[in-house]
């Protein structure tokens, strides 16, 4: 072999296909459109039993036990603990924590025949913070960083893409306690730098963003995203010069490049008609006026709570902020009927001023009453000539003022609106924004003392005193990792897995015509087997061409074909699947020189 293909073994159980068979298919599954979905499927990785839920296959299990080991020795050298907690959790503790109706549908709920509730855990901060509370007694036991690696379970509207979005999956979680902010502070770039080292030992290109806490809680978090054109999440960026800003969408501040102007022009409000034209659109065309001097009305509710929402007429809603400003996470689009109690008017002429309820209101809708919030996004603040539904059928206002017709206070305004590309940097108004979607395999949080709180969880300080510790929460989708490494890695013939994570290094291919010939292949084996390759060993009785194809789909790092060559010279060819490099060489030099061990 010359020295163009350099080659690593690692230590890995080697097999033939004869004991562990390929599950490899021909044609694309019909609710695949990703690569990811794809290929594992035809390649015999996963299996689908239903909507969001997969069997993982032998190959596909030895990755992820690979991969669930990096992420052991890695978290293990930052100081984390490895526990195993019970998947179903009480739902007493949900509730102690006040996420019991917050996380909405997607959090599993049953009852055991005694009537008490249960979770099938999505994630298990509550959980953790249960067990902290019976055994951390002093300070001297922090900072305790605790992790498991199991499944978790979420009710997906809309389970899809595979691995990337299922109902059940598998995911690596660990929740540290700590003394102070400080401590946390440490932990949490211990964390930070121990994701870049276990994302790096995959092979996968990861990008740290800024993220929202969500119904997690706590002040920072950060995410790992995989770039990907197929990525759920949005990620805005800022890499030019000094201004290096990593943001998910959902949590970049809301700055237009263009300031809103604050301009009033002194004309009282009037209703003016506005026949059959209901969005905005609509309504800049019949009014010749701008989008931007009109204030979009948009309005949720959940069986608690009614909430009416006014941002600036050229913008879109970002629903988790609105979520996080209005204090729940599960809120739906209003119905026609609450809209129409609200507001006195069919949907689409809803505006601020002249709504029937107010802030703080109780508003009866059939049999249920709710409460009422009003929200407004921070950049209606002080400006006027606006435009809005005016609560009427068929008619808007003009003229609005904040202030004077409808006015905000520092408990309803804030950032509700969705930044996108194009808006200025957050701390660098002269830059703006560019956009890439994402793919989101890992993400950091500082919980802060939202959990040690609700659990009453203490330790004696330094001076014999009562402490709350404070926390954070890592996690880790190992699914979603598969599933982005082979997004990252494939070309049109199949996958290409990383030497790191493949299930085997070597894909021997024998192509025998009959028993002699076969039990020539059997003894290379042999010999790589006892010179400690890792290899998988397709000793099918198939065509070359199938066997090809087969070895191109499932993707190891080196295929080492034993054909004509072997059979009358003694040599192989050594494919590098990445590359596509190949070089044959003797079985001597193979097998003495060039296989590492």
């Amino acid at each position: 072999m010359t020295g163009r293909i350099k080659i690593t073994v690692k230590s890995m159980n080697s097999t033939k296909a004869s004991i562990l068979p390929l599950f490899t298919i021909h044609d694309d599954p019909k609710d695949a459109v990703v690569a990811s979905h794809k290929l594992l499927i035809r390649a015999g990785f996963i299996k689908k039993q239903a909507s969001g839920l997969y069997v993982f296959l032998p190959f596909a299990l030895k990755i992820r036990q690979i991969i669930e080991q990096i992420i052991r020795e890695e978290l293990n050298q930052a100081g984390a603990i490895e526990v195993e907690l019970p998947v179903l959790t009480s739902g007493e503790l949900w509730e102690t924590s006040g996420r019991w109706n917050a996380m909405g549908k997607e959090m599993m709920r049953l009852k055991d025949r005694h009537e008490n509730s249960f979770v099938l855990g999505p994630t298990f901060e509550e959980a953790m913070t249960w067990l902290a509370k019976h055994f951390l007694q002093s300070y001297k036991q922090l900072p305790m960083n605790l992790y498991q690696i199991g499944n978790k379970y979420r009710d997906e509207i809309r389970p899809r893409y595979g691995l990337i979005r299922c109902r059940e999956f598998v995911m690596k979680d660990a929740y540290s306690f700590h003394l102070d902010d400080e401590s946390l502070d440490e932990t949490y770039q211990t964390m930070s730098k121990t994701y870049k080292n276990i994302f790096k030992r995959c092979g996968l290109e990861t990008i740290s963003v800024e993220a929202d806490t969500g119904a997690m809680g706590g002040s920072a978090s950060e995410e790992y995203m995989v770039a990907s054109e197929i990525g759920e999440e949005t990620l805005l960026l800022c890499m030019d010069g000094e201004c290096n800003f990593r943001s998910n969408q959902e949590k970049t501040e809301f700055n237009p490049a263009t300031p809103y102007k604050e301009e009033k022009n002194g004309n009282k409000a009037s209703v003016v008609s506005t026949p059959n034209t209901k969005t905005i659109e609509e309504v800049s065309e019949f009014l010749k006026a701008d989008t931007k001097s009109f204030i979009k009305t948009v309005i949720y509710e959940n069986s608690e709570i009614v909430v009416a929402a006014f941002l600036p007429g050229d913008r879109e809603i970002n629903e988790v902020k609105l979520a996080n400003l209005s204090g729940f996470g599960d809120l739906e689009m209003a119905s026609e009927a609450t809209i129409r109690e609200l507001t006195g008017a069919q949907p689409g002429y809803a505006g601020p001023s002249g709504l029937k309820y107010s802030h703080g209101d109780e508003m009866k809708i059939g049999a249920a009453t709710k409460s009422v919030q009003i929200l407004y996004d921070r950049h209606l603040k002080n400006r006027g000539a606006l435009i809005s539904g005016a609560n009427e059928t068929d008619k808007h206002i003009v003229d609005l003022e904040e202030g004077r017709d409808f006015e905000t206070t520092p408990e309803t305004l804030g950032d509700l609106v969705l930044a996108k590309a194009g808006d200025s940097v957050p701390g660098f108004p002269d830059k703006v924004l560019t956009e890439t979607r994402g793919i989101e395999v890992g993400h950091i949080f500082k919980l802060g003392k939202k959990y040690s709180n609700a659990f009453d969880v203490s330790v004696l300080d330094q001076n014999g005193k009562p402490l709350k510790p404070t926390m954070g929460t890592y996690g880790i989708g190992v699914g979603r990792t598969i599933a982005t490494i082979v997004e990252q890695n494939h070309d049109e013939n199949g996958i290409i897995w990383p030497e790191s994570v493949s299930p085997f290094y070597y894909h021997l291919i024998g192509i025998f015509k009959n028993t002699e010939q076969k039990e020539q292949i059997n003894k290379l084996y042999d010999q790589m087997v006892q010179a400690g390759a890792s290899v998988y060993y397709d000793d099918r009785k198939e065509s070359p061409g199938v066997k090809f194809n087969d070895a191109d789909m499932i993707g190891f790092p080196y295929q080492v074909i034993a054909g004509k060559t072997f059979i009358a010279d003694s040599k192989v060819e050594i494919k590098n699947r990445k590359t596509g490099e190949r070089d044959v060489v003797s079985v001597d030099d193979f097998l003495n020189k060039n296989l590492k061990k």
